[in-house]
């Protein structure tokens, strides 16, 4: 399951909308109190890195509360404006992909840690697990094999170090799902 040495440096990047599907899927929400603490008892934690899209101009965002709490309670924010579009269907869709933020900070960060644990199942970080294992830093990834469908890509989960099946942490990140959601 979580194979951390003690002695490791650790840094955490959490893709805000993957994870939250990932776990609403298994059906529960994740106490982020929780997964600090969990994390801070595997090594030694140098940063937690949070990413998510912000639709701007709404005059009240369901994410706003969950973003203020994690900004002052041990999580490096990292957001940007969503962009709001319409489809060829008419619907109003809204885009805001953190990727390419997500690996920036994992590259420039590489040469201070020893181990990444990446919340996110999505195919296109394959390449950076890659490079970052080059450069001699483990790499974990959590996500979830155990919805349908498994939110884990195929290609990501063999390339890292260690998978580890988010719902194994339930009983230690998990709450029961608000009526009201955060994401």
């Amino acid at each position: 399951m979580m194979h951390f040495n003690p002695q490791e440096r650790i840094a955490l990047f959490i893709d805000g909308p993957n994870l939250y599907s990932a776990a609403r899927s298994l059906g529960f929400d994740i106490d982020y109190k929780n997964l600090l603490d969990v994390f801070r008892q595997k090594g030694s934690l140098v940063r937690a890195f949070y990413y998510t899209a912000l639709v701007e101009d709404q005059e009240y965002s369901p994410i706003r509360p969950l973003v203020d709490w994690l900004d002052y309670n041990g999580f490096t924010m990292v957001t940007k404006p969503a962009k709001e579009y319409t489809d060829s269907m008419g619907r109003r869709k809204v885009k805001g992909n953190m990727d390419i933020e997500l690996a920036v900070d994992a590259m420039e960060l590489a040469p201070h840690l020893d181990h990444i644990v990446i919340f996110s199942g999505d195919g296109d970080f394959r390449p950076l697990v890659e490079s970052l294992q080059r450069q001699g830093v483990r790499v974990s990834v959590v996500s979830t094999i155990r919805s349908q469908p498994p939110m884990i890509s195929d290609d990501l989960r063999r390339q890292v170090d260690n998978f580890i099946e988010l719902e194994d942490l339930r009983d230690v990140i998990g709450r029961p799902p608000r009526e009201a959601n955060d994401e």
